[in-house]
């Protein structure tokens, strides 16, 4: 760049990010201040940038609460990282960024130009740490190219599918001063709404018309294409149950639908189980399709060689990437499905739909004796804590104002099954998860969630909850300063079972499969490990949140306990700008001894009634585990 710097700056080439994020309507920056990033951080300052530093204690909470704005709003999330610790702290929820396909701009600022190939302090390859999970990862050659990158950095966070961009950016060159005539024009939009290929669609139709034993998977493309209804009139028009696919980061299908049958198993036998009895599977949106850590392909395929497999979504990598599919569809799934079940004629469907209709009404049942025989123990099952929620929400009518953050890994089940993610006012992002799975991402999502109050899909943030497991809730306590510098209110309930569960269950799982396996045969000194414990000494979160900055809370300990916790908890956020924490003590689940406290994983029941015949012949058959078909993947 030629120095033909202007008498009087008032523009510097830092000032192109804020032209972007203006033009695009984004109001935040997030990140950990470093001296290498001052000079954008200090772009924020300027009221007519329209832009707030949100600043957070770690990278990786940084780009947690940007994941959570973006999915709310469905614009890029926008961070800003220090060399190369940042990025390197930023990698767990920068790989569930890329798994759950979240749109994200990070900006990390590299050393000094003329200095980073004598490696000072600091610097490293900055572009290969990054490039394994983002969609385009480049620094910055010149501050010629700065507002270039950066046009094409937001488009392709956009484009779909969406995905994470890495720009890092020598810090000196951010300093650049440039004329006030000098900014980009704007950012391409790429329209995601584009139809599948005609003929493809009428294959695929045929086929699921004349399919005798349909089964629809809605993976997490459905929910960010905000398809419900649309896919609601499929499972309809051919009578087919709705699995989710494990892990769903957005509620994919409406589970007051009587075709919803909650999310895939997280074992190997338990996904066979779901498969074995079908001759067709529609794949929409499938993009976490193998969500699982124990896998044998002595144990055989997932998906059994008579499946047809169908496959809609708008990701070419995710059709048909493990198995074959007959009928490959790609194109938006909102725009594509309605044309899909125009062609749709099933002579079978009404009969399949009455027995879900009973199977449904079972469902209900179930649940309803499970939740009383909770209310008779000693201590809290998770399942109170789920049935507190869904009556605080539905008698406040809050059904459309108000997301749930979930990172209660042990006890998906009963918040999946009763908090109110349905047509009654609520969206797909009403619910938000990571297809990931690397922990530490609900705390601080629920930071960026709760300061938008626009959302792409019009529901509200006024009531952000996020519950969350002991174990998860420790890698960012720190989350609890920014909620409180920043006044964000936000409940938050701890399932504090002060253990590992997942990993206890998950070593179950290792010994089931390798134990006895021919080369293998390892088993453990012993099945109830010390190091999976967090129980000396106890941990007391409400205490620790204060630490953080002064915020409300209580320790619950008893299921009569529950429903008025949950309510003081309510209206203090609806009604302070602080937070709340329910460090809510719920039964221990020690493996080894399957007593009181495994009972309420023994008897819960399952939430995919449509195979629920089908779980127990795989478990009789296998024996192999006592991981309730409920559980999602171990960590």
């Amino acid at each position: 760049m030629e120095n033909k710097q202007p008498a009087s700056p008032t523009r510097w080439t830092r000032d192109y990010v804020f032209d972007i994020l203006k033009d695009l309507g984004i109001h935040y920056i997030f990140g950990v201040p470093g001296t290498n990033e001052i000079p954008i951080i200090d772009g924020t300052s300027y009221p007519e940038n329209e832009v707030e530093y949100i600043e957070c204690l770690h990278e990786n909470i940084a780009i947690g609460a940007a994941m959570g704005s973006a999915r709310m709003t469905g614009k890029p999330g926008v961070l800003v990282v220090h060399v190369t610790p940042g990025i390197a702290h930023s990698i767990g929820n920068l790989f569930n960024a890329c798994r759950s396909e979240m749109p994200l701009v990070i900006l990390c600022c590299q050393q000094q130009n003329e200095l980073v190939t004598q490696e000072p302090l600091l610097a490293s390859n900055l572009v290969e740490l990054a490039r394994q999970y983002t969609k385009w990862s480049h620094e910055v050659r010149t501050p010629d190219e700065i507002a270039m990158v950066l046009q094409r950095a937001f488009k392709e966070a956009m484009a779909p599918p969406n995905g994470p961009v890495f720009i890092s950016i020598p810090w000196d060159f951010t300093m650049v001063a440039i004329e006030d005539n000098q900014k980009v024009k704007g950012v391409t939009r790429i329209s995601p709404h584009f139809t599948g290929d005609e003929a493809t669609i009428k294959q695929a139709a045929g086929m699921l018309s004349a399919a005798s034993k349909p089964v629809i998977v809605a993976g997490d493309a459905v929910g960010y294409a905000d398809a419900w209804a649309e896919l609601q009139e499929l499972a309809t028009l051919i009578g087919a149950p709705v699995v989710l696919q494990t892990f769903s980061s957005v509620a994919n299908f409406p589970n007051n639908d009587y075709h919803w049958q909650g999310e895939l198993p997280g074992s190997q036998a338990g996904i066979q189980a779901v498969f074995k009895e079908h001759d067709v599977a529609f794949l929409v949106g499938f993009g976490a399709q193998a969500q699982l850590a124990v896998y044998k392909y002595s144990d055989g395929p997932l998906f059994p060689p008579h499946l047809k497999q169908i496959y809609l979504t708008n990701n070419t990598w995710d059709i048909a990437k493990n198995y074959y599919g007959e009928a490959a569809i790609f194109g938006d799934i909102k725009v594509t499905l309605p044309l899909l079940n125009a062609q749709i004629k099933s002579e079978g469907a009404a009969a399949r739909n009455d027995s879900m209709k009973l199977m449904a009404v079972t469902r209900t049942a179930d649940w309803d004796a499970y939740l009383h025989n909770a209310m008779q123990q000693k201590e809290i099952w998770s399942v109170v804590i789920a049935k507190a929620l869904k009556d605080a929400i539905e008698e406040r009518k809050m059904m459309s104002d108000f997301v749930y953050v979930h990172e209660a890994i042990s006890d998906s089940a009963p918040f999946q099954y009763y908090l109110p993610f349905g047509t009654t006012g609520a969206k797909p992002i009403s619910y938000y998860c990571v297809a990931g799975g690397s922990l530490g991402w609900s705390m601080p999502a629920s930071l960026g969630i709760k300061l938008e109050k626009e959302t792409v899909q019009g529901i509200g943030t006024r009531l952000v909850i996020n519950a969350v497991g002991d174990g998860s809730s420790l890698f960012y306590p720190q989350t609890w300063w920014t909620a409180a510098h920043r006044q964000l209110p936000i409940l938050y309930i701890i399932t504090n079972n002060q253990e590992y569960h997942t990993l206890q269950l998950g070593l179950q799982q290792v010994v089931a499969s390798y134990g006895t396996a021919p080369g293998y045969g390892w088993t453990p000194k012993t099945m109830d490990p010390s190091y999976l414990k967090l129980e000396r000494p106890q941990l007391d979160f409400v205490s620790l949140a204060k630490a953080f900055g002064g915020q409300d809370g209580e320790i619950v300990r008893t299921p009569d306990a529950v429903k008025d916790a949950v309510e003081r908890g309510i209206d203090h956020v609806l009604n302070n700008a602080s937070s709340y924490i329910l460090d809510m003590r719920i039964a221990a689940n020690a493996p080894i001894t399957p007593t009181t406290s495994m009972q309420h994983y023994i008897e819960q029941p399952v939430l995919d009634v449509f195979h629920k015949q089908a779980f127990k012949t795989y478990l009789l058959e296998t024996d192999k585990t006592k991981v309730p078909s409920n559980m999602p993947s171990i960590f």
